[in-house]
């Protein structure tokens, strides 16, 4: 795990909320010149920390307006029943998310679909005819409450930077 003082997390913060600024410009509101801040970002890239950058869409104007969560369950719960169920609904463009759960259900997913005919087609079509699933329950998403990508950049005590800065 690669150790981040404060400017790393300002960078961070920064590509959180425009993956598209220049580095000039990324150099400039974290108060660095451009090229050691295109070394950190390198670095965090190398690291894996920054995995990719993306462009985030509008569903409701692509034509996505319902948000679905489903609850799966399967009837059996072999390691080779979770990897066919799960290579099964990653295949699948409507699924957002996918999580294996503890609890009632083993997956729960999100999908983005245009209407409830789409839902009922997927649910009929796509995840009925899985031989591994042996229930399904839906929840609609009635209102986007929060919707975040960043993640939460902690920056460390004041004494921690504290004693980097003199190191």
């Amino acid at each position: 795990m690669m150790e981040l003082d404060t400017i790393d997390l300002r960078i961070l913060r920064e590509l959180q909320e425009d993956a598209s600024l220049s580095n000039v410009e990324l150099a400039r509101r974290v108060h660095l010149s451009p090229s050691p801040c295109l070394a950190r970002v390198k670095a965090m890239r190398e690291a894996g920390l920054i995995r990719r950058s993306v462009a985030l869409l509008d569903a409701k104007q692509l034509g996505l307006h319902l948000n679905v969560f489903i609850s799966i369950s399967l009837k059996q719960q072999s390691r080779a029943a979770l990897e066919a169920f799960e290579a099964k609904v990653c295949a699948r463009d409507e699924v957002m998310e996918c999580y294996l759960m503890t609890g009632d259900a083993d997956y729960l997913i999100r999908v983005a679909v245009p209407d409830i005919a789409a839902l009922e087609r997927f649910i009929l079509e796509q995840l009925s005819p899985i031989k591994e699933v042996e229930k399904i329950r839906s929840s609609f998403a009635l209102k986007q409450v929060r919707y975040k990508t960043a993640l939460p950049l902690a920056l460390p005590p004041v004494s921690a930077r504290r004693r980097r800065a003199t190191q």
